[in-house]
């Protein structure tokens, strides 16, 4: 989903996927171009990757917005509680991590489409309800941090930088 000029003036819940929207796609675009590699390259002491973001950020957008209101979430082969989803294996492919993300958001997309901003859920994981709004704002603020990470990655990694994947007009490069 891309902001359009009525997403400006556009109601309450679809400027808040507008915006998840625009994060998220800002995700995918770090990845472009680059090879297995560079995907797979520890950018950080801590062993960050661009493609383990992915895979985290997968996790989260099941966990909040599918698992958190009583939806059924894939099951994963991996266990995000001991921070397997900031990692890719070996034997994960990219193709793999990024169709990962693509059912993630697709289902959290039945989770924001199908039910009002105030609706409650409760995380297994925590200790209170939250709001379909809060999770919205939430995951705004989680995928807007990682897409910074990976801005940061992807720079020290070619150069690369911003938002936005470059608008080629007609007839230009």
């Amino acid at each position: 989903m891309t902001t359009s000029a009525a997403g400006y003036t556009a109601g309450e819940k679809d400027i808040l996927h507008a915006s998840l929207d625009r994060h998220r796609d800002a995700v995918l675009w770090k990845l472009d171009g680059l090879d297995e590699e560079q995907l797979r390259r520890p950018m950080t002491p801590t062993g960050t990757t661009l493609l383990g973001l992915v895979k985290h950020l997968a996790s989260v957008e099941y966990g909040w917005f599918v698992e958190t209101f009583g939806r059924e979430p894939e099951p994963f082969w991996f266990d995000p509680y001991e921070s397997e989803d900031m990692t890719v294996s070996p034997d994960e492919t990219t193709e793999q991590i990024i169709a990962f993300y693509g059912r993630a958001r697709a289902a959290a997309d039945r989770t924001i489409t199908e039910l009002p901003l105030d609706a409650p859920g409760r995380p297994t994981w925590r200790d209170h309800t939250v709001s379909l709004r809060w999770t919205l704002v939430h995951m705004i603020e989680e995928t807007a941090r990682h897409a910074g990470h990976m801005d940061i990655l992807r720079e020290l990694i070619d150069g690369t930088t911003g938002d936005y994947r470059p608008v080629v007009e007609a007839g230009k490069g």
